[in-house]
């Protein structure tokens, strides 16, 4: 028998070990790992005693089933099958799509996750085949691991049936031998849009067959397709029906999508045609216990609280003892591979053997090593696991019990979906939300209904932007010449786009016809669907010379300059090197106490102003605009405390895009209306800025990063003080637009977050942004909190 220490939200728990089982003692109570929710809360709800880390607890009932009927018969082999696999009778919303693709309708169902939405596709897949066995249909998720997951799902369906129905994937690992078959026989193909817009459009001559009798293209997971990557899908998808439309066929669209504030408005922009929206989720669910948990204050005066990190660590650990199946969502790659490292190392002082029990999941890791954790997971292997939203969508990874939101996912839809992992097989369920130290957590911490009840987010994307438009403009006129009549597909002055990329030399014209240019042979080759920037930064171990990893362009001179910590499946690389020529970033093993954050700073110069408008007394803005960025330092933060150890000077090549941004001035007479003076105006500006960037996501579905902002006293374009929030993507993808739109609900949501938060000077819960390049200083609290009542109430 063996005692050890553990460290539990600021406490230290006796643990003892015997035969393999585990009791915590607290006091006099003894809990084992196959106690309930109901105690799980109530230790919870006594840890967070003293200090008050448990700040709301929602009780979700259950929902009972509500079926629905046909207005058609199917099949008798189709309902056999259907009954036997206890897929019958059909949830209220299973029956409505049924009953509307076969009205021959492009629908959109938008219900909660595990609500069963795939027999929506696949039963009038399986009865079109039924009725013609050259029926053909494409099915299309955002990742290769979902379409993966997806087949065995089918194939489990159709299990009885034969051999005479195909159903294949074509992504990257089919081994090219194995194509043509696919190609030419198979009647259901599971792909991703990459693979869709660099290997089966280009190459459509040889999918002849296939496009010719495709009767229905399924776009699953719809919600994920926002900002860049959904506007570059959008013009995709328009390819995909110019193609066939090209050979013949018209097939219907159904798309499967989380709640969203816009599914119709968004499969509609997506895909470019009317849609029926199904939304009336049928499907029970045993109810949901979701906690809101605010990491401690450690400084009062200055608000100042202790890590998410070590919070979050603290519950995953508890939970992951008593045997509850455990997944935690992070925000960014970073804290997975910190918080896994943390677990780890808490989990073995318990039970060594713990420690491999969990895992961290993300993007980046190779395809074999992201499957086997899936595996690992489904089978109970794994007791718990870190990840990023690459687990946010519906890859099967069996009966989860608890989820763990390391911070609010930017959005309520995505809140929601990550929080609905667990529970999938109609158990009650727990989730915990842990906030982070800045406006739009503790907003949410404030106000739990504005999760629970306030529709999702709109979902935001642009498929006219010139940058992501003119690309997939290339890539279609090298599929089939282009002509004046393809507007209908993409919905813009076609001409202007055309004459334009012509001057450029990048298509060429002949009798009405625009066509590739021969100096860009083969265009898809530099479009990435993935991101406005170019190729990937490739990180490369200088001990073995692995490439461990690839890396956006976007995101490489913030986490692979000089002197940056990255972290890779929960070890620890120093940056020694980055080469900008050869797109390469040179990393050794290493072993700190700290990690690190870049810093940058920005600068703005308007173009072109697109609309004005007053909102009271203030002119507001939609510009477009000129932002150049440069990483002009970085943070050295100490594990766990997140204490600032060391600021250190970097000197970064600058970058500068074209994009979109909303403004507002503030009047030489608004400022003195304020009485405020020439030394309190920057830090009013400044702080206004970051509150309205924080809390910018809580009303359109982005993340922190695809926004930015530039407040300044005077500004040369407007010739007042002015504040401008940009989006942060080439062209823009329509969130200046949407903040434009709803910029007094921005003000009145900001001056909510200033007046209850109750620091004296500001903090990061309101006023200070961990990105800030000028290290959060010049901020003026009780400066902004005038400013943003007289942009309100004027």
């Amino acid at each position: 028998m063996t005692e050890v220490a553990l460290y539990k939200s600021g406490d230290l728990i006796s643990v003892i070990s015997c035969r393999n089982e585990w009791y915590v003692i607290r006091q006099t109570i003894i809990l084992n790992h196959m106690i309930g929710f109901e105690e799980v809360i109530k230790y919870f709800s006594e840890v967070s005693t003293e200090k008050g880390q448990l700040v709301h607890h929602e009780k979700i009932s259950g929902q009972e089933v509500s079926h629905g009927d046909l207005d058609h018969e199917l099949p008798d082999a189709l309902m056999q099958i259907l009954v036997a696999k206890k897929m019958f009778p059909f949830y209220s919303h299973q029956a409505a799509a049924i009953n509307a693709v076969n009205r021959k309708q492009d629908i959109v169902v938008s219900t909660s996750a595990a609500s069963g939405k795939s027999l929506s596709y696949y039963v009038p897949i399986l009865k079109a085949w039924f009725e013609d066995r050259s029926s053909r249909a494409l099915y299309i998720a955002p990742t290769k691991a979902l379409a993966r997951d997806q087949i065995s799902h089918f194939a489990e369906l159709v299990e009885g049936i034969g051999d005479s129905i195909l159903i294949d994937p074509y992504d990257g690992d089919v081994p090219m031998y194995e194509r043509a078959d696919i190609r030419s026989k198979s009647n259901v193909v599971l792909t991703n849009p990459d693979m869709l817009h660099v290997a089966v459009l280009p190459n459509h001559a040889v999918w002849q067959r296939f496009l010719r009798n495709l009767d229905f293209i399924v776009v699953d997971e719809a919600h994920v397709y926002r900002g860049v990557f959904g506007s570059h899908v959008a013009n995709v998808l328009r390819r995909l029906r110019r193609i066939c439309h090209h050979y013949g066929s018209s097939p219907q669209f159904v798309l499967a999508s989380a709640t969203l504030g816009n599914p119709k408005e968004h499969a509609e922009l997506l895909v470019g045609k009317p849609f029926t929206l199904i939304d009336d989720d049928g499907a029970p669910n045993g109810g949901k216990d979701f906690l809101f948990w605010n990491p401690p204050l450690i400084d009062n005066k200055k608000n100042l609280r202790s890590s998410t990190a070590t919070e979050s660590v603290a519950l995953f650990s508890e939970l992951v003892t008593r045997g509850v199946r455990t997944l935690a969502f992070t925000r960014t790659r970073r804290t997975a591979e910190l918080a896994y490292n943390y677990a780890r190392d808490s989990l073995r002082k318990v039970d060594y053997a713990l420690g491999k029990r969990i895992s961290a999941y993300r993007a980046g890791y190779q395809p074999e090593e992201r499957r086997a954790i899936e595996a690992d997971l489904l089978s109970g292997q794994l007791l718990g696991v870190f990840a990023t939203n690459a687990l946010e969508l519906g890859i099967d990874i069996g009966d989860l019990d608890a989820t763990l939101l390391m911070g609010f996912p930017g959005s309520i839809s995505s809140a929601l979906q990550q929080a609905g992992r667990s529970g999938r097989r109609g158990q009650r369920s727990l989730s915990i939300l842990v906030g982070l130290d800045n406006p739009l957590d503790q907003y949410i911490l404030r106000n739990p209904q504005t999760l629970f009840g306030h529709s999702p987010e709109h979902v935001l994307i642009n498929p006219e932007n010139r940058h992501v438009l003119s690309a997939h403009l290339q890539c279609a006129a090298y599929e089939i010449p282009l002509s004046l009549d393809d507007k209908k597909y993409f919905f813009t002055d076609l001409r202007l786009d055309l004459d334009m990329l012509e001057a450029q030399g990048l298509l060429s014209r002949r009798r009405g016809q625009w066509y590739s240019s021969p100096q860009h042979p083969y265009p898809v080759e530099s479009v990435n669907i993935r991101s406005s920037s170019a190729d990937p930064y490739k990180l490369v171990d200088l001990k073995t010379g692995q490439i461990l990893e690839e890396v956006d362009d976007s995101m490489a001179h913030f986490e692979l300059h000089p002197g940056a910590i990255y972290l890779h499946r929960g070890d620890e690389y120093l940056i020694d090197e980055l080469d900008v020529f050869s797109r390469r970033a040179y990393v050794q093993r290493s072993h700190h106490s700290y990690y690190t954050q870049a810093i940058d700073l920005s600068d703005l110069r308007v173009k072109r102003v697109l609309d004005t408008k007053m909102v009271g007394n203030v002119r507001v803005s939609l510009s477009e605009v000129e932002v150049t960025s440069q990483v002009v330092g970085y943070k050295k933060k100490r594990h766990m405390t997140e204490e600032i150890l060391e600021h250190c000077a970097l000197n970064m090549p600058s970058a500068t895009i074209d994009t979109v941004a909303f403004s507002w001035e503030i009047s030489q007479q608004m400022v003195g209306e304020m009485t405020l003076s020439d030394a309190e105006l920057p830090g009013a500006l400044h702080a206004v800025e970051h509150t309205v960037i924080g809390l910018l996501p809580l009303f359109a579905m982005c993340d922190r990063q695809d926004i930015g902002g530039v407040s300044t006293q005077f500004h040369v374009d407007t010739g007042q003080a002015t504040i401008f929030v940009h989006d942060a993507h080439v062209g823009g993808v329509g969130i200046a637009e949407h903040g434009y739109s709803i910029v007094a609900e921005l003000w009145n949501a900001a001056l909510e977050t200033i007046r209850s938060c109750p620091c004296e000077e500001g903090c990061p819960s309101c006023v200070q942004s961990p990105k800030c390049g000028n290290n959060n200083e010049i901020l003026d609290k009780k400066s902004a909190k005038l400013l943003l009542e007289k942009l309100v109430f004027s």
